[in-house]
């Protein structure tokens, strides 16, 4: 059995993180609503992105013409199997700049040094849709990344409302103990007892707070709300951890998996622990990130994946570039089979209720643009077959949050109308 041991550390950010049940079709039925009423878990939607730090070759990875796929670049050829579940966008981004430095603006649009004027900060499309999950499963969010990184080179996925980049999970035996490890009755209450000490932490925070206010001036009190949402934020993450500590996790056939292992290991073993996730709706929302400084010699490789994508357009770089970015989307692709195969309790594929992006904050590693990002979108329900190539003069240019306004919409976040740097919606992609 896989052991599980708790610290205060370790439990702020499995509350950050934040933590369900099996997907079984009797807990469908047993919800079962009258004639024309939803039911909370048939309709429920799910988000999967994943991201790595350097993007791909625009000329292997976008395809030639716009409209119906027909013909899939060298890069995307294993995902040829899913045409009719997937689009490939062109001429999206975020208008930012910045190279490395503004990687991790992937799913906001908004870079982190320059958050502070937004009202919710660069908060990250995969949080906004946890938010909404808060309460209903057992892990709102997952944010998990392929290994360590230098800060430089990571992707730094997910932030909150408040600006804070989320730590990934970097290693597949924690996600999966959090996940689907049995506790014993004293972890359990350990569990509890760490639980109600940080509430007891956030109420003298509070207090404390109401009695400072009325000493500050208006800049320094928006600055206190800004604080206090976050500490709220944190409360209603502990309300959410305590009320699934005496639930059962669900008992899956995957065992834990070791630790360490290669890279090649390690990538489909997290796609596999999020499927089961998915699966057993003990979670609905998760990020996955590639790190920079993935091993290349666990894929035959002489070199490093960061050089490598300073390419200068050289055959000598460009081929092991390649082979790292084709065993990437080889996995992806394995991921969208794996979902296509589950079953939800009203037999459709988990794959139709469930948005699976894939693509980068860069656009050319090479010359460390930002302009262009690569974005592949499968599953949820939306009308796929094409590529949709957007304008490209700037005067004409489409934000890619546009793109992550409708991914909201379609999750159920029907009062997001335009999610930060957003202009409106992407209509082609509604069915």
């Amino acid at each position: 059995m896989p052991s599980f041991q708790m610290n205060r550390r370790r439990w702020l950010r499995g509350a950050g993180v934040t933590l369900a049940l099996p997907l079984l079709a009797r807990d469908a039925d047993a919800q079962d609503k009258p004639a024309g009423e939803s039911n909370p878990i048939r309709d429920v939607k799910r988000m999967v992105c994943v991201a790595n730090p350097f993007g791909f070759v625009a000329e292997t990875f976008f395809p030639e013409h716009p409209g119906k796929l027909s013909d899939l670049p060298p890069l995307l050829q294993p995902m040829d199997q899913h045409r009719e579940q997937m689009t490939v966008l062109s001429n999206l981004d975020h208008g930012v700049s910045g190279g490395h430095q503004a990687v991790h603006s992937f799913l906001s649009g908004i870079r982190n040094s320059q958050s502070s004027s937004f009202a919710n900060r660069n908060v990250t499309v995969d949080q906004v849709a946890a938010d909404r999950c808060v309460g209903q499963v057992r892990i709102p969010s997952i944010v998990a990344g392929v290994g360590h990184t230098d800060s430089e080179l990571e992707c730094q996925t997910s932030w909150t409302r408040t600006g804070v980049n989320i730590p990934p999970i970097s290693r597949a035996n924690d996600l999966f103990e959090l996940l689907f490890a049995t506790e014993t009755q004293q972890q359990r209450d350990e569990r509890r007892r760490v639980l109600r000490e940080n509430a007891s932490v956030l109420d003298v925070i509070f207090r404390q707070a109401d009695a400072l206010k009325n000493d500050l001036g208006a800049s320094d009190r928006r600055k206190l709300d800004e604080y206090l949402q976050s500490v709220r934020n944190i409360e209603k993450n502990i309300a959410n951890l305590d009320q699934w500590i005496d639930r059962p996790k669900p008992t899956v056939e995957m065992t834990s998996p070791p630790a360490g292992g290669s890279f090649a290991q390690r990538l489909p073993t997290f796609y596999d622990i999020i499927a089961l996730a998915l699966q057993t709706d003990s979670t609905r929302v998760a990020t996955l990130s590639i790190p920079g400084n993935l091993p290349v010699a666990d894929l035959g490789l002489q070199g490093n994946y960061h050089a490598f994508s300073h390419h200068g357009k050289t055959d000598r770089m460009l081929k092991p570039l390649f082979k790292i970015e084709h065993y990437q989307i080889e996995q992806f692709a394995r991921f969208i089979a794996k979902l296509k195969s589950i079953e939800t309790p009203d037999g459709r594929p988990l794959l139709d209720s469930t948005m699976v992006l894939c693509g980068s904050g860069m656009g050319n590693a090479s010359s460390h643009s930002n302009k262009n990002l690569p974005i592949l979108l499968a599953g949820g329900g939306f009308k796929h077959g094409n590529h949709i190539v957007a304008p490209e003069a700037s005067s004409k240019r489409i934000p890619l949050c546009n793109l992550y306004t409708t991914m909201l919409q379609e999750f159920g976040c029907e009062d997001v109308d335009a999610f930060n740097t957003a202009s409106g919606t992407m209509s082609e992609l509604q069915a």
